[in-house]
């Protein structure tokens, strides 16, 4: 049976929208973007943890280097201008660019560069390991990070290659914020915590301006941008969580871009006029998981026989059509060391024998948490109907993306159809999340689906993920991931199913927008309308 207990909030703001009077073209400063938006928990780049908080924090923030606008493929100066590696000395030292002006008009300093990662590694929220990887913590963070004028050398431990420490770097919890005017609205020790969840404090090409939980984010170009203002005057980014809705709102000139059409939505664009299709490949991998404090998904003949009752081909070729391919390993393909071997498909009589063989007792009873937005519930819809071919039971239960979100993240689920995109461009990203815990105790919480699923993986695993983290040959290292790809196909409780494609429909007069493979790539500083 078909459970949805999605918030009626989500439903009237759509039914608003879609009823809504036709209102007049945009006015040609202003970017208005229709998307789904409700998976935000957090905004403040030390603990934005979500899609589409990786959009903000990559509008409004900066970091010394980076994937940029102008390419989203090469590693380009950024808050810094120059930096240098010292492999045997395991440090990294970066010059800071002249000249950059925070949001508030203060001075970009050394200063806030220590200060905004101890204020990251002292809040440890979500996102915090990403740099506490680098032996980084609340005690050495003042010696593993120190500045003198507009230098800054960073240190680190671990054997790493020097391209690993540099991506960590150029990640989103590694955004430099303004420490003076942070710590300024400081309320019991927070660090300010609070009012960066309402207010930007960055360098970026973009500052806030008005956020309000699943319903509208607008930004405001920041005229004293070290690379230049912004075309557009605002953003303005509306929840929207109904393709059908913001396809009316596209071709009636309402909004400039809609995100989250699905492929029917789409392919009924094609012939209308002033709209076009965008597609852009992303480094999202769509996945089920199985919780293993749930008795009945821990016998591992339910992952083997999960395998098989997926209608991959079915799913990609329908519902998916143009929005998703079938990967079915963690690292995504297009990047250096991706698995690309698919080597299931759905066979549900392979699948029953696998669990008779294995002596499984049926039917199994369990959830399957789902955001309530497209293609999400369409997908668990396919999959309840598959599953029950073979005796398991699916029970659809919807939310809001910050609902499933945040159930996954306290480890309270049973099954989960989510999504993952990688924290950083290094395949380490990824293994960590899918094939490494390091500890799987209740009170010791990690951003990884390891751990959020409750698994422990085997002591081999954990310890080839380790290896591969600190081998300096770069094929060799490469070759391990690989390895780490294919275990984790046999052994996990995950089925990991698609790898996603983005498709933005927009207005024709829309130039310059950028959507790189991970939300911390999707950049609105180019945009000009013709």
């Amino acid at each position: 049976m078909f459970t949805l207990r999605s918030t009626l909030a989500s439903a009237c703001i759509a039914a608003t929208l879609a009823m809504s009077p036709s209102l007049a073209e945009t006015p040609s400063d202003v970017l208005v973007v229709a998307q789904n938006i409700d998976d935000i928990v957090t905004i403040d780049p030390a603990s934005a943890y979500e899609f589409t908080s990786g959009e903000y924090v990559a509008n409004t923030y900066d970091t010394l280097v980076r994937y940029d606008a102008m390419d989203t493929t090469v590693l380009a100066p950024a808050l810094a201008t120059e930096w240098s590696v010292d492999a045997a000395n395991k440090t990294v030292a970066f010059t800071l660019r002249d000249g950059v002006k925070f949001h508030s008009g203060n001075p970009l300093r050394g200063a806030d560069v220590v200060g905004s990662w101890t204020r990251v590694v002292a809040l440890d929220k979500a996102p915090s390991f990403i740099l506490t990887q680098l032996g980084w913590t609340a005690d050495n963070i003042d010696e593993m990070v120190t500045t003198e004028g507009n230098a800054v050398t960073v240190r680190y431990e671990g054997d790493f290659a020097p391209s690993f420490v540099l991506n960590v770097l150029a990640a989103r919890p590694a955004s430099i914020v303004d420490m003076e005017t942070v710590m300024a609205n400081e309320v019991d020790g927070d660090m300010g915590h609070a009012w960066m969840n309402k207010n930007s404090a960055g360098t970026g090409p973009f500052k806030l301006v008005t956020y309000r939980p699943a319903e509208i984010l607008t930004l405001e170009a920041h005229a004293d941008y070290y690379q230049g203002a912004p075309s557009m005057s605002r953003v303005v980014v509306q929840h929207n969580p109904e393709g059908a809705s913001q396809r009316l709102q596209l071709v009636a000139g309402d909004v400039d871009i809609a995100k989250n059409l699905d492929p029917n939505q789409v392919a009924g664009l094609t012939d209308e006029e002033g709209v076009r299709i965008e597609t852009y490949p992303q480094a999202a991998v769509h996945w089920i998981s199985f919780n293993q404090k749930v008795d009945a998904l821990t016998d591992p003949a339910v992952w083997a026989a999960a395998r098989y009752l997926v209608d991959y081909e079915g799913m990609a070729g329908s519902l998916l059509d143009g929005q998703m391919k079938v990967h079915q390993a963690f690292w995504p393909d297009g990047f250096p060391g991706a698995l690309t071997d698919t080597p299931f498909s759905y066979d549900p009589e392979k699948a029953k024998q696998i669990l008779a063989d294995a002596g499984v007792q049926l039917p199994i009873n369990v959830t399957l948490d789902v955001i309530s937005a497209t293609p999400f519930v369409d997908m668990a819809q396919s999959l309840q109907s598959s599953f029950a071919q073979a005796g398991i039971n699916l029970e659809i239960v919807a939310g809001t993306g910050a609902q499933v979100i945040t159930k996954y993240r306290a480890r309270t689920h049973e099954a989960m159809l989510l999504y993952w995109g990688p924290d950083f461009m290094d395949p380490h990203s990824n293994a960590k999340a899918f094939a490494f815990n390091a500890d799987n105790s209740d009170d010791k919480y990690a951003s990884t689906t390891t751990w959020r699923n409750a698994w422990m993986p085997p002591e081999e695993m954990n310890a080839k993920a380790m290896a591969a983290l600190g081998e300096q040959d770069p094929d060799k290292r490469l070759g391990m991931y690989l390895d780490l790809q294919r275990e984790t196909q046999a052994e996990a409780p995950f089925v990991i199913m698609f790898q996603a494609i983005k498709q933005v429909a927009m207005r024709d007069n829309i130039k310059g927008f950028v959507n790189g493979a991970t939300s911390d790539y999707v950049f609105y500083r180019l945009v000009e309308k013709n």
